[in-house]
């Protein structure tokens, strides 16, 4: 009896050792392929939002380009539309990309 219980034991142990690579490979695979560009990207947007200054030109996640007029702490003023009368107050996290004055002179 004692040596089919060993028997079992050391191929419970051998199963649990060939699990346990596919999963590791699993987690690995998961990482480098969702977990680490998602915070690159978080990362990235970040570090644009807290770039934000007066006279950028800005996309919103909505869809609409303006010019950032004012900056407070976590709110923008853009001016919106050809001849620059409508403003609106907005939250700083609604801005999708950025594209500085610099960059526009640059481009032309």
């Amino acid at each position: 009896m004692n040596i089919l219980a060993a028997e079992s034991a050391g191929s419970t142990a051998g199963a649990l050792g060939s699990m346990l690579i596919p999963l590791i490979l699993l987690f690995a695979f998961m990482y480098f392929f969702m977990i680490r560009p998602q915070q690159k990207e978080t990362k990235k947007k970040n570090q644009m939002l807290a770039d934000l200054a007066v006279g950028d030109t800005i996309l919103t996640t909505s869809g609409f380009y303006g010019m950032i007029i004012d900056i407070q702490e976590d709110t923008l003023i853009v001016e919106f539309g050809s001849n620059r009368n409508c403003r609106i107050s907005m939250q700083r996290e609604a801005v999708a990309a950025v594209e500085k004055p610099e960059d526009a002179a640059e481009g032309k």
